[in-house]
């Protein structure tokens, strides 16, 4: 996808300070030290209880593609310090003009439930290239992550009834509209009012005329006729331009005469006012004329608190369209996803853990080169094991909460269980073709049907449980301890 919409490559996409530091690998001959970084989340969005990984295919392509121009090294060797010099050197720019993209990548698969703390993406390969790669993943996976769980929770809220989102006008520039369409889609929404986006992932696409349709003409009642004259196989008439229910009286009058020409009204859309009391009367309204069949479709900035709430009211809504709080993700406009170093090769070839220490223990990071395991039973998810590949699972199989350690769980083996992070790309280069996008969707509403409903509520959710194996948070503690231990020690040799 961003080939075909931006100039291919994208290497410059990345803030400085990535340039900066993979400047500074280079000139201390540690370019090629292999290094391990992990993707994540803390907590998730909208005071939830989960998510929905998204956002894979577009950073797989990226990867894929990545290199540096020449343009963008004449670019490069432009930028100077606070001095006037140059901040990079001509050799170090003839290497970045020869990188070729060598790291291993291993993700969860778009559509996968996600909770904070696990990895989304593991990026294991040399220090420098892994370090490049931070901004534009946290850019591509953190979007279309936050809007896939949005959109998740407001087709929960629809329940059965079908979600389109309209979101394209109100989004955050072109490829901010086409990634919220398709992270939407992989979310629940059953189509998209975005042309371009259902051409390049092939997404259905739904969509009537505007209140200018009608205002065009001298009556309602004509800017209905000739709709349907126009179009007659796809007429879902806006009826709130004047007086709402007059409106879908006139909808009523023209479905008839749209009948006996051998076509279907499909509906009315309701787009002001009180959507709960217009819904209910508009629906009087149509099966009294005949339409019993007539889609009432709403819109108006929707979103799950509001869905949620009409449904309580007995709103008669069938199709909900939802735009600038799902395509913008009004609430909540950032995931706050993080991309940590966690472990690093020494000379010898050994895997050294890394961790970042915090004032705030949900900020201190967790070392190793990590994956996911999820346990699960009959009725759905038990829970979640972060655990470090190089030394294994600990045998006591107990998880210990990485922000409280007195919160412990065991895990059985003997449940089914599945790591998450899959391999997708080696030495730089993709594995596999894209998967369908309604395979990710179906893979997103099965994951959310294995969750808890307590955990999916939108008011307090059950914590669902992720922990770190026991062994891995020892090893975490200890290294906690060293470091501050040293630390201390060190300050009272400066005293």
């Amino acid at each position: 996808m961003l080939t075909q919409l931006y100039r291919p490559p994208l290497a410059l996409l990345t803030d400085l300070y990535q340039l900066t530091m993979a400047y500074g690998y280079w000139k201390l001959g540690r370019a090629e030290q292999q290094a391990v970084f992990h993707l994540f989340f803390r907590k998730a969005p909208f005071q939830g209880g989960y998510a929905i990984a998204a956002g894979l295919e577009q950073a797989v392509d990226y990867m894929n593609g990545y290199r540096f121009e020449p343009s963008d090294l004449e670019y490069l060797a432009l930028l100077t310090g606070n001095d006037g010099e140059r901040l990079f050197e001509d050799a170090f720019l003839e290497y970045l003009g020869n990188l070729k993209l060598s790291v291993e990548v291993d993700a969860m698969p778009e559509g996968t439930a996600v909770f904070g703390q696990e990895p989304i993406l593991r990026v294991r390969g040399p220090i420098l290239q892994c370090q490049l790669l931070e901004t534009p993943l946290l850019n591509i996976v953190n979007f279309q992550t936050l809007i896939a769980t949005k959109a998740a929770r407001i087709s929960a809220a629809a329940g059965n009834d079908p979600v389109l989102e309209f979101g394209l006008r109100r989004a955050q520039g072109i490829d901010g509209g086409l990634s919220a369409s398709r992270a939407a889609y992989i979310g629940g929404c059953a189509a998209t009012s975005n042309v371009l986006a259902g051409k390049l992932f092939g997404i259905p696409v739904k969509g009537t005329h505007a209140h200018s349709w009608v205002m065009s003409f001298d009556t309602e009642q004509e800017a209905f006729e000739q709709y349907a004259a126009v179009l007659p196989n796809n007429c879902v008439f806006l009826v709130d331009t004047y007086d709402t229910l007059d409106g879908v009286r006139l909808a009523a009058e023209v479905g008839k005469k749209l009948r006996q020409q051998g076509h279907e009204m499909v509906g009315i859309r309701l787009d002001s006012g009180d959507l709960a009391y217009l819904s209910i009367e508009a629906r009087k309204i149509l099966d009294e004329a005949g339409f019993p069949n007539a889609a009432i479709v709403a819109s108006n900035d929707l979103d799950e608190r509001i869905i949620e709430n009409l449904k309580i009211q007995g709103a008669k809504i069938a199709v909900w369209g939802v735009g600038t709080k799902l395509a913008t993700s009004h609430d909540q406009p950032a995931l706050g996803g993080v991309y940590k170093l966690a472990a690093i090769q020494d000379e010898a070839g050994n895997w050294q853990p890394k961790v970042k220490l915090s004032e705030q223990a949900i900020k201190t990071s967790i070392p190793g080169t990590l994956q996911v395991r999820r346990f699960e039973g009959p009725d759905g998810f038990i829970g979640d094991m972060i655990y470090d590949e190089t030394n294994g699972i600990d045998v006591r199989e107990i998880i210990v909460d990485a922000k409280d350690p007195t919160r412990r769980k065991r895990l059985s083996s003997k449940a089914q269980a599945v790591d998450l992070l899959q391999t997708v790309m080696q030495e730089g280069k993709r594995l596999a073709d894209a998967e369908p996008l309604d395979k990710i969707r179906e893979r997103a509403l099965q994951q959310l049907s294995r969750i808890h409903p307590t955990i999916r509520r939108f008011m307090n959710p059950h914590e669902y449980p992720v922990g770190l194996d026991i062994g891995l948070h020892e090893l975490r503690d200890q290294m906690i301890h060293d470091i501050r231990d040293k630390r201390l020690v060190d300050s009272v040799g400066d005293a």
